[in-house]
């Protein structure tokens, strides 16, 4: 019989942390995530959700004390909540043998603990924390996974639709060629704003001047993106704390604004793909792992066919419809080769958000993985609804 363990000792966290790399042994794709960034998630000392939430998870084990399962459960009591008569869970950080017995221990284990805690459905798999990192199932694409994303095994998505999960929204990564060329319309636009400079200017961060950087990106960010469904507003301390995580890996090149009058007006945020990097390291992140990914980094930044990961991208609203991200994308798709990049894959958007999915289109990508989040309503009887499309 399963033996379901609430990771409560530091042998349990090491059974959590250890199981994917048996599972996913035999697939060249997985890329194991850090250790440390898995256990930043639980550390309520790390991860601010706890100030307004709670969190719990599990190991599950066979009769000979193998483990076979793992699950995450977590409560954020000030996630936005596209319905307010549905108070509605998370839960993540799911991997377990092809098994719909012992996949469904752990499913109820979570839906019990939010259950008892007064919530109608969970979520997932998500994280603990923002959307941009852990979430989704993947269902489509199994290619090497970005930094911050999950590999998973495809029998995956059985458990979840067996055990009840509907699809509450597809996320979807898309994929360019660098060098591929921009419609014409792309170049126009560069043109039409190019007779407006200095009023309009179009430049790439500074490293040196990571302040400058905090607010720009802070600007854009909360009158482009906060209050999308599931979106809350940026503090600028948090601003300036993610330029600080940042920093060590930060390729200034991958990082264009641009300005009307000085003030920010849109942006486009990349990074350097850092699995490319972490492949190569032990994901227990000791001292030997962080000098080969110091010697990794250097030997990466020397090659001409580099991939970037496009994590954010986006126009305040007083300047969407009017060619500004054309003309931004002009300007660093040149960039971008003269530093080497040759692919880019973008952070995942949600069907949910069309107009979005249409702007990535319109520069020549296209989509190459897919992940799901699910939603499991706890009353069987209520009609299930897919997530809001934004207008």
């Amino acid at each position: 019989m399963p033996l379901l363990l609430e990771v409560t000792s530091p042998a349990l966290v090491r059974q959590f942390l250890d199981l994917p790399a048996r599972l996913y042994q035999n697939q060249p794709q997985w890329i194991s995530p850090l250790d440390p960034e898995i256990e930043a998630v639980f550390d309520p000392a790390k991860n601010p959700n706890f100030a307004h939430g709670e969190a719990i998870r599990w190991v599950l084990t066979d009769e000979a004390g193998t483990t076979i399962g793992r699950v995450a459960a977590f409560i954020n009591h000030e996630a936005p909540q596209s319905d307010p008569t549905l108070r509605v869970g998370g839960m993540g950080f799911f991997e377990c043998e092809d098994d719909q017995t012992a996949a469904n221990i752990l499913f109820e284990a979570c839906h019990q603990w939010l259950a008892s805690r007064g919530l109608a459905a969970m979520d997932g798999p998500i994280n603990f924390g923002e959307r941009d990192r852990f979430w989704g199932l993947l269902t489509d694409g199994f290619t090497e996974p970005n930094y911050g994303m999950f590999f998973h095994q495809p029998y995956y998505q059985q458990l979840f639709e067996q055990y009840g999960f509907e699809i509450y929204f597809r996320q979807y990564t898309c994929y360019r060629e660098v060098a591929a060329p921009l419609h014409q319309a792309f170049y126009k636009a560069f043109d039409k704003y190019a007779q407006q400079y200095p009023t309009f200017r179009f430049e790439h961060a500074r490293k040196r001047n990571a302040e400058k950087l905090a607010h720009d990106f802070h600007h854009v960010y909360n009158l482009a993106w906060a209050n999308h469904s599931g979106i809350s507003p940026m503090s600028l301390d948090k601003a300036r704390d993610l330029v600080k995580q940042m920093q060590p890996v930060l390729d200034e090149r991958l990082l264009w604004f641009a300005y009307h009058h000085d003030e920010p007006v849109a942006f486009f945020v990349s990074l350097p793909e850092l699995n490319q990097l972490f492949k190569h390291v032990s994901p227990r992140f000791g001292l030997l792992s962080k000098l080969r990914f110091l010697w990794e980094k250097r030997k990466y930044q020397a090659r001409s066919d580099k991939k970037m990961f496009g994590v954010i991208f986006g126009v305040v609203p007083a300047w969407q419809g009017q060619g500004v991200e054309s003309a931004l994308m002009v300007h660093a798709r040149a960039e971008f080769m003269r530093a080497g990049y040759q692919d880019i894959e973008m952070n995942w958007i949600g069907d949910f958000n069309p107009r979005m999915l249409a702007v990535t289109r319109s520069i020549g990508a296209r989509i190459f993985k897919t992940h799901v989040t699910y939603r499991y309503l706890f009353d069987r009887e209520r009609e299930f609804e897919r997530s809001p499309i934004i207008r």
